[in-house]
This record gives C-alpha cells, sequence and structure tokens, in this order.
C-alpha cells in the first residue's frame, strides 16, 4: 500500500472518518494488524471558516496549496481533501503538485452511474449547494442534481456548522434531514448524496428509501483503491 495524503482538520469529525474508514479497507485487505499508510495536513478550521464567510477564496487557495505541497513532500502518492466544500480549491492544490488530487464529486460521479441514475438529490453546505462545481462534474456523467429549496438549505447548513461540525447529532436535526430528503424523492431524486462529509453522522442508508451516496466512505475508497492496485 502506498501512502494517502489527507487535507484534514476541515472538520475534525470529517477527518476522523477518512482515517476510520481507510483503517477499516486495510484491515480487509491485508488482514485485521494491518492500518492504513496515511499523512494528514490537519488545518485550523476556525480559520477556514472565517475566510469562508468573508469570501477569501484567494487565502483559502493559499492555505489549500500548502497542505498539498507539504503532503507531497512528506511521501503522500496521493491526495484527498477531507471536505466537499473545500473542493473549490482543488485546482490551486493541483498547480502545486505532481501527484493525483482524487475528486470528490468524481469518485461519486462514478458510483452514481453504476447505478444507472439520472437525477440525485445534493445535501451540503451552501457553498456546496449553490456553487456548480457539484452539478458540472455529476454533468459530465449525465446526472442531474436537485437542490433543497431556500429555507431548507438554510437549515442543512446551520446545522452542519452548528452541530455536525462538533460532533453533535440531535434526533430532530435528524428527522428533519430526512424529511426533506424525503420532498427531494418526491420531486424526483433517484438517490441522495451526502455532499458534507460529516452528515454520515446523520443519516445513513436505512434511514430513507433512495440510494444514500456517502462522500467520505465513496472517497476514502476510492484513494485507497488507487493506492493498492497491483
Amino acid at each position: 500500500m502506498k501512502t494517502i495524503g489527507l487535507i484534514g482538520g476541515i472538520t475534525p469529525q470529517s477527518t476522523m472518518l477518512y482515517y476510520q474508514v481507510l483503517n477499516e479497507l486495510a484491515a480487509e485487505k491485508y488482514g485485521e494488524h494491518h492500518s492504513a499508510k496515511v499523512v494528514i495536513h490537519s488545518v485550523d478550521f476556525g480559520e477556514i471558516k472565517k475566510h469562508q464567510l468573508a469570501g477569501r477564496w484567494d487565502l483559502l487557495d493559499e492555505i489549500m496549496a500548502s497542505a498539498g505541497k507539504s503532503l507531497e513532500r512528506a511521501g503522500a502518492s496521493c491526495i484527498l481533501i477531507c471536505a466537499n466544500t473545500m473542493h473549490l480549491c482543488i485546482d490551486a492544490i493541483e498547480n502545486v503538485v505532481s501527484i493525483p488530487v482524487i475528486h470528490i464529486a468524481e469518485a461519486t460521479g462514478k458510483q452514481i452511474q453504476q447505478k444507472n441514475l439520472k437525477k440525485v438529490a445534493l445535501l451540503g453546505t451552501k457553498y456546496t449547494m449553490d456553487k456548480t462545481f457539484y452539478k458540472d462534474v455529476l454533468g459530465n456523467f449525465s446526472v442531474d442534481t436537485l437542490i433543497p429549496n431556500n429555507e431548507d438549505k438554510v437549515f442543512i447548513n446551520d446545522i452542519i456548522y452548528s452541530e455536525l461540525s462538533k460532533g453533535i447529532v440531535s434526533d430532530f436535526s435528524k428527522n428533519k434531514y430526512i424529511d426533506i430528503i424525503q420532498k427531494l424523492t418526491e420531486e424526483g431524486a433517484e438517490g441522495v448524496i451526502l455532499g458534507c462529509t460529516e452528515i454520515p453522522l446523520l443519516v445513513q442508508q436505512n434511514d430513507v428509501t433512495i440510494p444514500v451516496f456517502d462522500t467520505t466512505t465513496i472517497h476514502a475508497t476510492e484513494a485507497f483503491n488507487f493506492t493498492t492496485k497491483e
């Protein structure tokens, strides 16, 4: 197995999920005493959030590019950005490294395509839902993207930042997320993308009737397969 580089801390909760998934995959493939070869560059989520709110994506590009370079110097064979939203900075990272930066939306698009779905709902931060980077990538897989209404978008985003990013999981928020997914199902969604790496803390496949695409697990698995292929 080659070494996987993680840009983590966005948030610590999602980074722990990535680390858990990668180690479970390593144990499954190589035996119970094996763990994944991982290098983590953990950034300060408080700084990231501040720049997001201020719209300073130029500064976020600098932070992410620096993290990417440090992972390559540390021996990583590929890089994962452990957050959907921060894929808005993927070009800045790719411009300064010579190793692959595996795109979370591309990995997810492959999984959706394998299930022959044509329309999926997308839940995530307001940046992920409002900006087009996710929709554009999924369009390359001939997949249409449904976004929640404005009121539901505000709720989804608020819960991500006020609860899930801190590891808080409440039944009220879980039920509200499930209700939102049900509404999107009635609008024609054939599947739902958990397009924030913390949402799997709240919603799992057995909570809804349509296929769930857990981007954290999909992303980590894509990297694991890349680094272990013969």
